[in-house]
């Protein structure tokens, strides 16, 4: 999008025609309303930008099949110029022939025709340039089948029939045709094109110069003019010369030198080098001395509309505040900001600490960052901020990828999601010329399946239901299933591509790019024909986590029979996408592509302690009712409260052998950029100190999960001569509780470690003989607790988790993992 500058935003309405209600597709679903084709088709019109175009912004849909659609707009027209009575030069009307032209042109690059072309359509910005408004909604209406009214001007059109261009001309215009008497018994169609065939384009330019009241300014124009006038009522479409040829006439050579051709800037994920002149002054506070400088007006337009609906502008409000729905009215009421300051608009990515002056409002920007995510995504100043900051870090993308990261843990913009998104995942490359050499038209076998699901797939949302999401959607997924061989389309591929589609509609390459980052890192080895030990491995993992954070719902869940396996498999094959609406997916997305592969798990129990009260009430049956239509989740609680959990998780915890492999040596997937949350285990180095793969069997055997040595020795430290990690409450966030007999014991241990043997609480047949909880253990409730042993006892732990200890796992591989560290404490000799 280019900066707003001197335009204005501008709106014009019309009503799609309406469909019968009682009639269905062949699929047998009910028909498409033809407003959601037009805002299907809308979206593309976005993305083609041009000096001599009136850029397109957005399209809202209405009651009643209305449409109303914001572009780029400006006050003054062609229109206006011949009303005022003004006399153009011949270089003035070359200069605008030329630039009208290099609209048409760059559109019919598009596979677009203009249709609308009219002397109230050709726009003129303050410097007299040319600007092409309406130029999309001939595309936008399929060539005007979605509408009830004709989209054209009969007179300036060029396909209309030749009788129309008769019926437009009055009677006297006709009696100057020559061979009058000739043509008075021929059909009036046959009259202009006989006239048109003996080549009489002179009559033809002096009839309708004298129509429009401009005959002098005709006999003052040049015979190249003229000629090109000629060329341009060629009857015939076939030799009628295009837009592109019609600026390679040499009338136009003295012009053209003038106007550098335009570039499309370069995309952010292609092959060429992007580069930005960011030369700053060298008293910084310069920038921003002039107090009445419009910072504003350099964003870019959709930017600035982003903000106006953040500022509470209604586009149907406006118009009716008009007391008519006009063609073009401008949408006056933008807010100022006049509040921010200039060096708002110039954000320091180095310092810390700007030299520039503060802002009045700064602490209340502050104080916003504290509010809800809901609120900071309504805040125009807030917002504001935020898009300028996320603008500058994009473009400097990849190099600045850390700062990406830094300021995604505080909040996403709304307006730059799909870019930041495809950054937290590292995405990088030509992605279009990748995503072009993917075969996506020969027929599959999974294509019927893919065409089941679609309309299916989040058909609330007007983007994704329009016939160009479904086009959309089928080729991403197409071309996901196509270039992923080894895999195969489960039911639920369509609600992961969803996200991803919906903030990439106009680019079909980063949605397919992003969908194929996301799944290896979050849903590894997922797709396989045979995913049964994937799954199955994946809900015991989660089943522990149940476990280790509420002892007490998981051991009503399991007495009731509620498993993971009745529920939890949407949830993680679609990555909650299934079971949440867009929106909320945005926030949860979020916060979870911040994290590592086993964060799920983490959202998953704390939307289980959500519904905790209502689950702890119930049996199965009303379990399964209640997870039948899900009630309403809070997704910012939910967010919070999974990132406390995970937290609270060793990286172990929730290691998987299914998971995804480690990567090359130096990258994690994450760079250097610090998140909340630990690296994924999975990408960590293999050491003797790692956790083994466990047999699945025996993985379910266990109520809780195990954790590696060196998950031990780093939560308590034991290779750092400082004071052993803690909580906010001064206390340590771990304690080792070492169940072998005093004797193995004394031999060697954890240092701050503490014994129960095994056999004070167990008997030899593993019948309990004396709660273990009734002790010391009770005083470190709350923590995470380690239990070490050898041989391998899950039953100490188990019988933990079933009088609701949270927060117990057990050390894989016992004590002799740890004796060849050197790291066991022996106690000194009583003297």
């Amino acid at each position: 999008m280019r900066p707003l500058k001197d335009a204005q935003l501008g709106a014009f309405t019309f009503f799609a025609s309406a469909l019968p209600h009682d009639v269905c597709g062949s699929n047998g679903l009910p028909l498409t309303p033809n407003s959601i084709k037009i805002l299907g088709r809308f979206q593309i019109l976005k993305t083609i930008t041009h000096p001599r175009l009136c850029q397109y912004v957005d399209i809202s849909r209405g009651k009643h099949e209305r449409l109303i659609v914001v572009a780029e707009h400006f006050e003054s027209s062609l229109s206006d110029f011949q009303k005022q009575g003004k006399t153009a030069s011949p270089e003035t009307v070359l200069q605008i022939a030329y630039e009208v032209l290099e609209g048409l042109e760059f559109m019919n690059k598009h596979g677009m025709v203009h249709r609308a072309l009219s002397a109230h359509n050709v726009l003129m910005d303050c410097k007299g340039n040319v600007k092409l408004a309406k130029f999309g909604l001939y595309h936008m209406t399929d060539h005007g089948a979605d509408v009830d009214f004709p989209i054209g001007y009969v007179f300036f059109s060029s396909f209309i029939t030749e009788k129309e261009i008769i019926f437009t001309m009055n009677s006297n215009a006709v009696n100057q045709l020559q061979g009058r008497r000739l043509l008075q018994n021929i059909h009036i169609s046959e009259r202009l094109k006989f006239i048109l065939t003996l080549g009489c384009m002179d009559d033809i330019v002096t009839v309708l110069a004298e129509e429009h009241g401009c005959l002098d300014t005709i006999k003052e124009l040049p015979e190249n003019v003229l000629e090109l006038l000629r060329k341009c009522l060629t009857f015939l479409p076939s030799k009628r010369p295009t837009p592109a040829q019609l600026l390679g006439d040499p009338v136009f050579s003295g012009i053209s030198c003038f106007y550098t051709p335009f570039q499309k800037p370069v995309s952010l994920f292609s092959s060429s080098l992007r580069c930005a002149h960011l030369e700053l002054p060298e008293d910084i506070s310069d920038l921003c001395k002039d107090d009445d400088e419009d910072y504003l007006s350099e964003r870019a337009i959709d930017e600035v509309y982003h903000l106006w609906c953040l500022a509470g502008g209604d586009l149907e409000k406006e118009l009716t505040n008009k007391e008519i729905i006009q063609s073009k009215p401008p949408i006056c009421t933008l807010p100022k900001l006049k509040d921010v300051a200039g060096e708002a608009y110039y954000p320091l990515l180095e310092d810390e600490q700007s030299s520039l002056p503060q802002s009045n409002s700064s602490n209340e920007l502050s104080a916003t960052v504290t509010l809800p995510l809901i609120i900071r995504e309504r805040d125009t100043e807030y917002q504001l901020i935020r898009i300028i900051l996320f603008d500058r870090l994009l473009k400097a993308y990849p190099y600045k990828k850390n700062l990406v990261w830094k300021e995604a843990r505080v909040d996403i913009p709304p307006l730059v999601r799909g870019l930041a998104w495809a950054a937290l995942l590292g995405i990088e490359g030509d992605i279009q010329a990748k995503y072009e050499s993917i075969d996506k038209d020969t027929p599959i076998p999974t294509d019927r399946q893919i065409e089941v699901d679609i309309p299916r797939c989040h058909q609330y949302d007007e983007l994704l239901s329009s016939p160009q999401g479904h086009i959309k959607f089928r080729r991403v997924l197409k071309a996901w299933v196509v270039s992923h061989p080894d895999l195969v389309y489960w039911q639920g591929l369509d609600s992961l591509c969803a996200p991803f589609l919906y903030l990439n509609f106009n680019n079909e390459a980063l949605a397919y790019a992003c969908m194929s980052a996301f799944i290896p890192k979050y849903l590894y080895n997922f797709f396989l024909k045979d995913n049964s030990h994937v799954i199955q491995e994946y809900l015991t993992v989660f089943s522990q986590m149940i476990a280790f954070h509420d002892p007490e719902l998981s051991n009503h869940l399991n007495e009731i029979g509620f498993i993971p396996d009745l529920y939890a498999i949407p949830w993680f094959l679609t990555m909650f996408t299934h079971v949440f609406p867009l929106h909320k997916i945005f926030h949860l997305w979020d916060t979870l592509l911040l994290g590592n592969s086993s964060f799920p798990f983490c959202i998953g129990v704390a939307i289980l302690q959500q519904l905790r009260d209502r689950l702890l009430a119930n049996g199965f049956n009303e379990c399964i009712l209640l997870f039948s239509d899900l009630p309403e989740i809070d997704i910012e609680r939910c967010v919070r409260e999974s990132i406390n959990l995970f937290c609270w998780t060793p990286k172990s915890a929730t290691y998987r052998q299914h998971a995804q492999p480690p990567k090359a040596a130096g990258d994690n997937g994450f760079g250097k950029a610090a998140t909340y949350y630990s690296s994924d285990y999975q990408d960590m180095a293999k050491t003797d100190l790692s956790r083994e793969p466990l047999a699945l069997c025996d993985l379910k055997a266990e109520v809780s999960p195990r954790i590696s040595a060196e998950d031990l020795i780093d939560l308590c430290e034991l290779s750092l001569a400082g004071p052993t990690k803690r909580t906010k409450a001064g206390r340590p966030k771990i304690i080792a509780v070492d169940i072998r007999s005093v004797e193995d014991f004394s031999r060697g241990h954890i240092s701050g470690s503490i014994n129960i043997p095994f056999s004070t609480a167990f008997s030899p047949d593993g019948e309990l003989v004396q709660c273990p909880t009734s002790g010391i253990l009770q005083n470190y409730r709350g923590r995470v607790i380690v239990i070490i042993s050898h041989p391998m006892k899950s039953a100490f732990a188990a019988h933990l988790v079933k009088v609701n200890f949270p927060r117990v796992c057990i050390l894989d591989g016992g004590i002799n993992r740890l004796k060849p560290t050197g790291l066991l404490t022996v106690p000194s000799p009583q003297i």
